[in-house]
């Protein structure tokens, strides 16, 4: 199975993950649309897989031996256009196509458009499911590659994803790594209001998974996690990822508001300044 070998350099991930934060927030603003919060609480995430572990080939979309990775939570896939320009698989300047009409990159990822997108997303759910096939048919295969599935906690709430937390580890695919963006925050207002998750890692855990529980937003602490995995042979993988929503802009911090409302020029000099990217250029 694919390994990191070499330690990525931490440095150049935070940088990584800047980038994707300024440009999730331009997107939003330029389009006057988007999921800011989702997608400030993922990009350290986005960082660290795109840039530090996982094996793809911007140049070669389908190599066979590719690791996948699935944003489940689809929505928030302007953190996700981003790591697929900068490492190359789009040009940079189709930033600035977000969200028009006939672009390739729409408000949620659209796999018959865009190469590096292994599933299209929008209904909520159904990356766990897809992943796992996904993972199933390396093993059955004999193929190394990873197959990593970025979930929101909203989002499983969802029936499907707990059948297929069940069916995992029945297929001992320990190649499939699931990654909850535990921000506590949903489009209708906080998880804990809406339908209580209760304890996370100890529901994953009863089902057969390898649980890790971490700050989603400390890039060393993903690296050394994902170089870990897998833990346990034939034992599939939980990153039980605990983010702030907005990560990064104090006024978007924790603020549900942010969910799907797009910075005015004003807020987004203030959002880049806070961030460390005022004046970074775009796209």
């Amino acid at each position: 199975m694919s390994m990191v070998t070499t330690s990525p350099d931490i440095e150049m991930l935070k940088e990584k993950a800047k980038r994707i934060r300024a440009d999730a927030l331009w997107m939003a603003h330029l389009s006057n649309t988007g999921h800011v919060g989702g997608s400030l609480s993922a990009a350290d995430i986005v960082a660290t897989l795109y840039f530090g572990i996982m094996h793809i080939r911007p140049e070669e979309p389908k190599w066979p031996d590719r690791d996948r990775f699935i944003m489940s939570k689809g929505h928030t896939c302007s953190a996700w256009y981003s790591a697929l320009a900068e490492k190359g698989f789009i040009p940079r300047e189709e930033l600035l196509t977000y969200r028009k009409l006939h672009s390739r990159l729409q408000g949620h990822p659209d796999m018959a458009k865009m190469p590096g997108v292994e599933m299209t997303a929008g209904s909520l759910g159904h990356g766990l499911p897809a992943g796992l096939g996904m993972a199933i048919a390396g093993k059955l295969d004999k193929r190394d590659y990873r197959t990593y599935v970025l979930l929101g906690d909203g989002e499983i709430q969802e029936g499907l994803i707990w059948e297929s937390a069940l069916a995992a580890p029945n297929f001992k695919v320990d190649n499939l790594i699931a990654i909850l963006d535990n921000n506590g925050m949903q489009s209708g207002g906080a998880v804990q209001d809406i339908a209580p998750l209760g304890d996370i890692a100890a529901k994953w855990r009863a089902f057969g998974w390898d649980v890790i529980e971490l700050d989603g937003n400390d890039i060393p602490a993903l690296v050394g996690a994902f170089q870990l995995i897998p833990r346990r042979a034939g034992v599939p993988s939980f990153i039980l990822a605990n983010t702030v929503k907005g990560k990064g802009v104090s006024f978007m911090e924790n603020d549900n508001v942010w969910h799907g409302k797009a910075p005015d020029k004003d807020q987004l000099e203030r959002a880049l300044e806070e961030i460390g990217a005022k004046g970074v250029q775009f796209p």
